[in-house]
């Protein structure tokens, strides 16, 4: 058996303690388990017990949080368990660099943040490419945090348009049978751009820059014959194109334009024997000047902290069933 060590830190106020992890057990009791360490906290100060290698990993831990704090962030239970997650990984990232990288925000509404190290890469790839895939499963925020940076650029004046599309391929982009106006009969295939930008912007920003042009959600058909220009274009769900959609969208980007593309090759809807219009960009452009790509995993899904305990007890059953 490994010599036990003592660590113990002390802190201003029994408040500034509890902001570290959320003002909630449930979190310290997740530490021990992950660490096996044993952890008592008092009046303002804290105590873990354990390996010397684990001691280190939870000073790096709450200095993590402390930074946060200090910055002017609030920790959540989510936050907690993804911070400590972070500390874990072999490349050491730390929440309170996560948490310095915003995009929009403001009037009431909360800034968006990177959640994992892939989210950052991604942030990264569209600040500095004028086209960008993102790929990978479902929750892993490739869509969210693309509208994210597009409206950050439209808020900042560094594009004078947003445009939303996804191909509507339930209803074949043969729109016109459909009830109601332009708007409602798209309403269902674009609904996850609607709530991430209600999300977003503050309800006035919303309804006025969707009523003035200013941001567009169109079927990707309705792209055909137009050339983009200073806008930040968004095709989402990019699996389901077919290769002459995917090559029209590409061929469509003007001067100031900038594309995100995202979507999941494993998961297209086309009939069978059609090749994505994703797969074959992908093959075609991963070495193309100016085109950048980030592929999320399954790790990278961002889930509410009691589905990591919950698999965590599903691994521990199994393994001993």
């Amino acid at each position: 058996m490994s010599e036990q060590a003592t660590l113990k830190l002390e802190y201003e106020t029994p408040h500034a303690l509890l902001a570290m992890y959320a003002s909630n057990e449930a979190n310290l009791r997740h530490l021990e388990s992950k660490l096996s360490i044993r952890v008592i906290t008092r009046e303002g100060w804290i105590t873990f017990t354990g390996a010397e290698e684990a001691l280190e990993i939870a000073q790096h831990l709450f200095d993590d949080l402390e930074k946060v704090l200090r910055a002017g962030g609030e920790i959540t239970s989510g936050d907690f368990v993804k911070a400590l997650d972070l500390i874990c990984t072999q490349d050491k990232q730390r929440l309170s660099t996560l948490s310095t990288t915003q995009l929009v925000g403001g009037r009431g509404q909360k800034p968006v943040v990177p959640k994992t190290p892939r989210q950052l890469e991604y942030i990264h790839k569209m600040e500095e490419h004028d086209v960008v895939f993102g790929l990978g499963p479902a929750g892993t925020g490739k869509t969210y945090l693309a509208v994210a940076m597009a409206l950050t650029k439209l808020k900042n004046k560094e594009v004078n348009k947003v445009i939303l599309t996804r191909p509507a391929v339930e209803a074949g982009e043969a729109l016109g049978f459909l009830p109601g106006d332009l708007q409602e009969k798209i309403a269902p295939y674009l609904r996850p751009l609607y709530d991430a930008i209600a999300d977003m912007l503050a309800p006035t920003d919303a309804a006025k820059w969707m009523e003035d042009g200013t941001i567009e959600i169109a079927p990707l058909a309705y792209m055909r014959g137009r050339t983009l220009s200073r806008a930040c274009v968004i095709l989402d769900e990019a699996q389901n194109t077919t290769c002459e959609q995917m090559f029209m969208f590409l061929t469509r980007l003007g001067d100031g334009g900038q594309y995100f593309i995202t979507g999941d090759a494993s998961q297209t809807d086309l009939g069978k024997g059609i090749k994505s219009g994703l797969v074959e960009a992908t093959e075609a452009l991963e070495s193309v000047e100016g085109i950048g790509f980030t592929t999320f995993e399954a790790t990278d899904v961002v889930r509410h902290p009691v589905v990591a305990r919950i698999v965590d007890a599903y691994d521990e059953h199994r393994s001993v069933s």
